[in-house]
Order: structure tokens, then C-alpha cells, then sequence
């Protein structure tokens, strides 16, 4: 298939040959950690369902990936159960019951970023142990006890450091010298971890314990809520014993679309990456791309005008839907996407030019991680959790080991003004008392017959629908395997700022000119997201793995 695709595409540089993705006849789990991974295979090997090792994964991450695994922020899960049933469970953070935005200002009225991107003002009640427990409880097979030991042990013994960690954690030691319960656990007395240290995280350990003993109230009336209400005072947050006991996981209504044969299932508000992915997708229904056009100027040129408009109506009609009534229907509908279909000519657009759509004329960092399971008996888990940018907060719960995330920056604090990862917000995404912030995350489960297909998401910010669309037209247009499909390069373009990024070595020269005479401006970027994908050959009963060559991740079957 690659060496197809670089003959009929010489302009494109297409990455290095992939190796073959990993397979298996009876479980798949690929996650950003190894060691999290292997602790999903092995509840499936114990019989768990891929529920039981989404959820084992999802305590694992919060020991051995911790600048983005959390039990201190959210997510979302997208499940398809065996007997045809789509689930989506809401795990994002709130806005503390005495938020409000002008917390947020500096004296002149302008947005302080320091604020509400790092320390303990800018975390939301955290989600993530309710959405994980109510999972569990709903759509798992085994206890609490049985998933959450594997996390317990590894803090508890501890595990080896690999260099990439060991590198992260000095890289932001910086940021934890200011935060002495922060600089307790990534440090050593000040100095940074060296490669193959021991990293134990007893308080950590602690935490999990409690909640392997008491469920969810340990962590929202317990000790343990204690102890983050006990930070947050300390440090000037806003987080009461109230918001945590008045904290739910909520199960909403999939969103779901149709692109060509197949149905996609993902994630609805507060995430607007289920609706941009679909609107993305009604669009581009409209055109057949042929194999030779993967890559070319036309390719990307219909993709970047396609999602101006879809990241347009994202700043202007999404947000919580318990808050803001998303016009859903609208968005989704085949309609509105031929609609925007039409505005597309053979010359860019300036996105000072594109507005988002009208519902009324008719009666949707980086460091973030995401996971798939798949469990062989038609079970499949697509998660994306996060606690927004790299560490979150950077403030340590201290006795309690974990971070707080640093959700609040994903509301749109002020009309106009950009977040951290460039996205602009209205009124749909104000703060509000007990209001989840809108997110990108966008974990998706594409079926096929009404068998899972494909299962995939990727952390990235702004740029997860982008990246998460790309690998499913790689894998459903272009008939690439998911290895190949998750390394091709990426190219992104969120309406403002008005620039096509693209990855370092990932367009041509003369593809570059011909998307810049169409009146395009252009970037360059090292990397775009890190995609944990599954591929399942229903025919053939062969369960296909890929981790992302961005990250250090990996694909456990068996």
C-alpha cells in the first residue's frame, strides 16, 4: 500500500514504512503506556470485558503517565456493547460552585493567563474517579478491588523510569519547585529522576487505596476530598467539599452519523469533537477522493476549507448542553453540510470571511491521552481523559499524590479571547457555577455492519478531530492498515488563526506552492497528535493494534 501511494503521490513526503500493526484473535488495549497497557491485557486474560480494562487502564495511566493520566481531571468514554448498544459517558471536570470570570482578570480587565492555567484557580472538579467507578459499576464484570490493584501496585512498589519520563519530569521542574507538594513527588529532594530510578508514589498509592476500599466517596466525601479541598484553600482555589459531593458522571445520548457504509458513533457536548467529526465527515461525503489524491494540494485544500466552517460553528453554538441549548440536529445534518459543501471554490477563503452558521434559518494539549480496548466478544472502549495541559495544574494534592487539572482555561473567559490552544469561544462556553467547559476530545468507534470497525482517539487540544479524521479516511478511503494509517503525516487548520499547519516533513514543496497560490498560509509543526488505534477484521477474526510513532505508547493483544 505505501509504496501505491508514493507512486501515485510524488509530491507528498510520506513518513518512514511502518511496521506491520500488532495482532491478536481475542483482545486488543493501546494505550500511550506500556505498563498500562499490559495492565488492560491482563484483565482480559482474567476474563474482564473491555469496560473492566478500560477502567484498570484508566487508574494505570494515573500512576505511569502522569503528566496527562489523572484521577485529578476527566474524560470521555465511548462504548459499544456486544448486544448493539451505543454509551457515552461524561466524565468532564465543572466550574466550582463560586467560579466566575472575573476571577480571572487582571487589574486593566484583561485575562490573566497565569490564572487560569496554572495553579489551583484554574482546576475544575475533577470527574475522573466517578466516570471511571460509574463505567464499572454499569458495564463492567468485576469489582473495583480487581481493577484498581494493578494502579495500586505500581505506585505502591513502583516501577523503572523510562527516559522520556524521567526527561519530562526535569523539563518542568521549573514549574513543581513552585508547588512543594508537587516538587515532593517529581523530584528527588530538588534533583531531577534519572533513567531507571525507581519511581514510587506512596501518597498516590494511598489515594487509591481508599478508593479501592470506600468507591467514589472516599474520593467526594472522604479523606481524600478533604485533603483537595485542604490544597485548594491553601493555595487560593475555590474547590469546596460541596463541589465534590454534588460531583456526577453523567451517561448522555451518543452522537452519531453515517459516512458512506459505515456508522460513527463518538463523543456530544460538552465535547465538540463527536459533532465537528461528523459535520467533517457529512461534508466530505460529497467527494471521492481516489487512492492517487491522498495527499495532494486539492486533498488538503477541500479539508482545510471544509473545517474553517465546522471550527466557526464550534466557537459560536457549543457547550454544555445542561447550560447552552446546542443545536444539534442542525449541525449534524446532511443538509447544512451541503450547505457548506457549496461555499467551497478552487481558492481559499480568509477565515475572517467564514461565520458560522444560523440555526434559526431551519426549522456542534497537548497533553491529554486516549485508549482503545477491545475485548474480541464485540465489546469496545474508546477513551480520551486529560487535565488539559502538560501536569495540569502543576500543583500535587499534597498527602494525596495526585495533580489537579487545569481545566478552567477551557471555558471562553472572555468574548474574543484565545485559550492556551488558540480556539476562541463565546457565550455557549462562558463560566458558570457547576458548568462543564467545552472540549475537543474526540474518542470515537467507527462500526461496519454494526460490528466495531475502528476504534481511535488522540490527545492534541485543538487539533484532535483533525487528527482523529485523517486516520479514519486513511483507514476507510484509502484502505491503509492502521499502523500505516495513524503514522501518515497530519495537517491541520481550526479556522483562526488562518494557517494550514502541517508536520515537519509532511508536505512537499510543490504541494506547498499550489495550496499558497490558492491563497493559503502556510506553517510548519513538529507533530500532530498521538492516535491509539484499533482495527478489527470482522471476516477474518483478526484484531489489528497501532500506537502512535509520535508517542511511546503501545499495542497488547493476545
Amino acid at each position: 500500500m505505501v509504496f501505491c501511494i508514493l507512486f501515485f503521490v510524488p509530491e507528498f513526503s510520506v513518513r518512514a514504512d511502518a511496521p506491520d500493526p500488532v495482532r491478536s484473535k481475542n483482545g486488543m488495549v493501546v494505550s500511550a503506556s506500556n505498563l498500562a497497557s499490559k495492565v488492560g491485557l491482563q484483565v482480559l486474560k482474567k476474563g474482564g470485558n473491555a469496560v473492566d480494562a478500560a477502567v484498570a487502564v484508566g487508574f494505570a495511566l494515573a500512576v505511569t503517565y502522569p503528566s496527562a493520566g489523572n484521577i485529578g481531571g476527566g474524560g470521555f468514554m465511548v462504548i459499544h456493547l456486544k448486544d448493539g448498544k451505543n454509551i457515552t459517558i461524561d466524565y468532564r471536570e465543572k466550574a466550582p460552585i463560586n467560579a466566575a470570570s472575573e476571577m480571572y482578570f487582571d487589574e486593566k480587565g484583561s485575562v490573566d493567563t497565569n490564572k487560569i492555567q496554572e495553579g489551583v484557580l484554574s482546576s475544575g472538579v475533577p470527574g475522573s474517579v466517578a466516570g471511571l467507578i460509574y463505567a464499572l459499576e454499569k458495564y463492567g464484570t468485576l469489582k473495583l478491588a480487581d481493577v484498581i490493584q494493578p494502579a495500586i501496585n505500581l505506585a505502591e512498589i513502583g516501577f523503572p523510569l523510562e527516559y522520556r519520563l524521567a526527561q519530562s519530569f526535569k523539563s518542568y521542574l521549573d514549574y513543581f519547585k513552585k508547588y512543594e507538594s508537587s516538587l515532593k513527588i517529581f523530584s528527588k529532594n530538588g534533583l531531577p529522576y534519572l533513567e531507571g530510578e525507581i519511581f514510587k508514589q506512596p501518597d498516590l498509592a494511598f489515594t487509591l487505596k481508599q478508593i479501592k476500599e470506600k468507591g467514589r466517596d472516599s474520593f467526594y466525601k472522604g479523606k481524600v476530598a478533604e485533603l483537595i479541598v485542604q490544597q485548594s484553600k491553601k493555595l487560593g482555589g475555590i474547590i469546596t467539599l460541596e463541589d465534590l459531593e454534588n460531583y456526577q458522571a453523567v451517561e448522555r445520548q451518543a452522537i452519531t452519523g453515517s459516512y458512506k457504509e459505515f456508522e460513527v458513533v463518538s463523543m456530544g457536548p460538552p465535547s465538540a469533537g463527536g459533532i465537528g467529526l461528523i459535520q467533517l465527515l457529512n461534508v466530505l461525503e460529497n467527494l471521492n477522493f481516489s487512492k492517487g489524491e491522498w495527499g495532494s494540494s486539492k486533498y488538503i485544500h477541500v479539508l482545510v476549507e471544509a473545517m474553517k466552517y465546522v471550527y466557526a460553528d464550534r466557537s459560536v453554538h457549543l457547550g454544555d448542553e445542561d447550560f447552552y441549548p446546542v443545536p444539534k440536529g442542525w449541525l449534524l445534518s446532511k443538509r447544512y453540510s451541503k450547505e457548506i459543501f457549496g461555499k467551497i471554490s478552487d481558492e481559499a477563503i480568509a477565515s475572517e470571511k467564514v461565520f458560522a452558521g444560523n440555526p434559526n434559518l431551519y426549522k456542534e494539549s497537548e497533553e491529554t491521552t486516549h485508549y482503545s480496548v477491545y475485548d474480541g466478544q464485540g465489546n469496545a472502549v474508546s477513551t480520551t481523559t486529560t487535565i488539559n495541559s502538560g501536569y495540569g495544574s502543576k500543583v500535587v494534592v499534597d498527602g494525596a499524590g495526585f495533580l489537579l487539572n487545569n481545566e478552567m482555561d477551557d471555558f471562553s473567559v472572555q468574548p474574543g479571547f484565545a485559550n492556551q490552544f488558540g480556539l476562541i469561544g463565546s457565550k455557549a462556553n462562558s463560566i458558570e457555577p457547576g458548568k462543564r467547559m467545552l472540549s475537543s476530545m474526540t474518542p470515537t468507534i467507527i462500526l461496519k455492519d454494526g460490528f466495531p470497525y475502528l476504534i481511535a482517539g488522540s490527545p492534541g487540544g485543538s487539533t484532535i478531530l483533525i487528527v482523529v479524521l485523517q486516520v479514519i479516511l486513511n483507514c476507510i478511503n484509502f484502505k491503509m492498515d492502521i499502523q500505516e494509517a495513524i503514522n501518515q503525516p497530519r495537517f491541520h487548520h481550526q479556522w483562526l488563526p488562518d494557517q494550514i499547519d502541517y508536520e515537519e516533513f509532511g508536505m512537499a514543496v510543490d504541494v506547498i506552492d499550489n495550496l499558497v497560490k490558492r491563497g493559503h498560509k502556510i506553517g510548519q509543526i513538529k507533530s500532530l497528535g498521538r492516535v491509539e488505534g484499533i482495527l478489527i477484521d470482522i471476516e477474518n477474526n483478526i484484531i489489528f493494534g497501532a500506537t502512535d510513532p509520535r508517542g511511546f505508547g503501545s499495542a497488547e493483544g493476545y
